[in-house]
C-alpha cells in the first residue's frame, strides 16, 4: 500500500506487516469458521442511510454526554487486551490517544501496563473492564486498584465463562502474554501442549458459575456504575436492567467466542426496544466508517465502541496511529451526519436508516 492511509480500513495491512504473525493473527482472527467475525461488518453494508435535503449543516456538533462524561464524538475505545504485543507503549499509547481526541477509553482487565501506569499518563476518562475470576479475590481487588486509580465505570464482561475455540491461535501456539496487573497475585505460568497457551491459562482462572445474582456481589464492592458487555438479545437486556447495571453494551465479543452468534448491529434494535430509555445502549463491534457509526446511532445507540481499528493504529504508529484512527473516524462521521442533514447527535433518528428488510417490504 503506497502511501498514508485514508480509511482506519487501511491500517489493518499495516498493522499486518508489522506485526509478527502470532500477534496479527491473535488481534485480527476470530472464533471458529469467523462467520460472525465476517457477519459483524458486512451487516452494517445491509443497511441504507436516508438522507435529508436542504438543511442547514453549516455547523456540525458530534458531542454527546456518556454516563455524565462529556466526549467529543460518541466513540469509546473498547477494552482489548495485551497492547504491548502491537506496541512497546501499549495501552499508555492508547490512552494517549483518547485524551487527544477526547474520547473515553477502556482498559482491559488483561491490560500489558498496569492500571497505575495508565491513569498517570494522561486526563482521558477511563472504564475498567473487568472478568469475574475462580478467585474471587482477585477481581475484587483489581476493581478496587481501578477505583482508587480514577477510573470512572465498570465494564463487567459476561460472555466469556470459557474463552471461544480461536483457530489461528491455537495453530500458532499462542502463549499468554505477561500480565502485570496481577503480579503477586495469582501465577500466569500455564503451559499446554495442545494449542494455545493463553487457552489453558484462561481456562484456569475465569470462573463459568459467573450469573446474574453475582451482579449484586460486584455492586457490593465499589460504588462505580457497572456496564454489562456481551447483551445479545432483548431478554438479557431486561434482565440487566433488573440487576441494577446503568448501561448495556451489545457486543459478541468481537465475534472471538460463539461462532454465528449475530452480528451485533443486527440485535441493536431488539436491544434498544427492550431497554425502553432506561439506561444507554452501547453498540460494539464492525465498525469500520463513520457511515457505520452513523447507522447504529440512528438504530437506538448512544455510542460505539471501536476495538480492532485502535490496535491496527497502534500497532502501525503509536500513540499517533490511535489518534488517526479517532479522527478518521469523527471526520467521517461529521462529513454523513452534514450529507444526511443531521447537525447533532440527537438529530438522528431511525427514519434515517433503512434495513434490508425494510427495503424488502416496500418493494412487495
Amino acid at each position: 500500500m503506497a502511501g498514508e492511509p485514508v480509511n482506519v480500513n487501511e491500517f489493518q495491512e499495516l498493522a499486518r506487516k508489522v506485526l509478527p504473525k502470532m500477534y496479527y493473527d491473535f488481534f485480527a482472527g476470530g472464533a471458529e469458521d469467523e462467520y460472525t467475525l465476517k457477519e459483524n461488518i458486512e451487516a452494517f453494508h445491509r443497511i441504507t442511510i436516508q438522507p435529508r435535503i436542504l438543511v442547514d449543516v453549516s455547523r456540525i456538533d458530534m458531542s454527546t454526554v456518556i454516563l455524565g462524561h462529556k466526549t467529543s464524538a460518541p466513540i469509546i475505545l473498547a477494552p482489548s487486551a495485551a497492547h504491548q504485543l502491537a506496541h512497546p507503549e501499549g495501552e499508555v499509547a492508547t490512552a494517549g490517544g483518547a485524551a487527544a481526541c477526547n474520547v473515553i477509553m477502556g482498559l482491559s482487565f488483561m491490560s500489558t501496563c498496569t492500571v497505575e501506569e495508565v491513569a498517570s499518563s494522561c486526563n482521558a476518562v477511563r472504564f475498567f473492564q473487568i472478568y469475574v475470576f475462580k478467585r474471587r479475590d482477585v477481581t475484587e481487588f483489581m476493581v478496587r486498584r481501578a477505583e482508587s486509580n480514577g477510573f470512572r465505570a465498570i465494564i463487567l464482561t459476561a460472555d466469556t465463562p470459557r474463552l471461544g475455540r480461536r483457530e489461528a491461535d491455537i495453530k500458532n501456539k499462542m502463549i499468554s502474554f505477561r500480565l502485570r496487573n496481577f503480579e503477586g497475585l495469582i501465577s500466569t505460568d500455564v503451559v499446554s501442549d495442545k494449542g494455545s497457551n493463553l487457552a489453558a491459562y484462561a481456562e484456569e482462572i475465569l470462573d463459568p458459575s459467573l450469573c446474574w445474582k453475582d451482579i449484586a456481589w460486584l455492586k457490593s464492592i465499589t460504588k462505580l456504575p457497572i456496564l454489562i458487555k456481551g447483551v445479545l438479545n432483548g431478554e438479557d437486556a431486561m434482565k440487566a436492567i433488573e440487576a441494577g447495571v446503568v448501561g448495556i453494551i451489545v457486543s459478541n465479543h468481537g465475534a472471538r467466542q460463539l461462532d454465528y452468534s449475530p452480528a451485533t448491529i443486527s440485535v441493536l434494535e431488539e436491544v434498544v426496544q427492550a431497554v425502553q430509555g432506561k439506561v444507554p445502549v452501547l453498540l460494539d463491534g464492525g465498525i469500520r466508517r463513520g457511515t457505520d457509526i452513523f447507522k447504529a446511532l440512528a438504530l437506538g445507540a448512544k455510542a460505539v465502541m471501536i476495538g480492532r481499528p485502535v490496535i491496527y493504529g497502534l500497532a502501525a504508529k503509536g500513540e499517533s496511529g490511535v489518534k488517526q484512527v479517532i479522527e478518521m473516524l469523527k471526520n467521517e462521521l461529521e462529513l454523513t451526519m452534514a450529507l444526511a442533514g443531521c447537525c447533532t447527535v440527537d438529530d438522528i433518528t431511525r427514519s434515517h436508516v433503512k434495513t434490508e428488510k425494510e427495503r424488502f417490504l416496500c418493494r412487495m
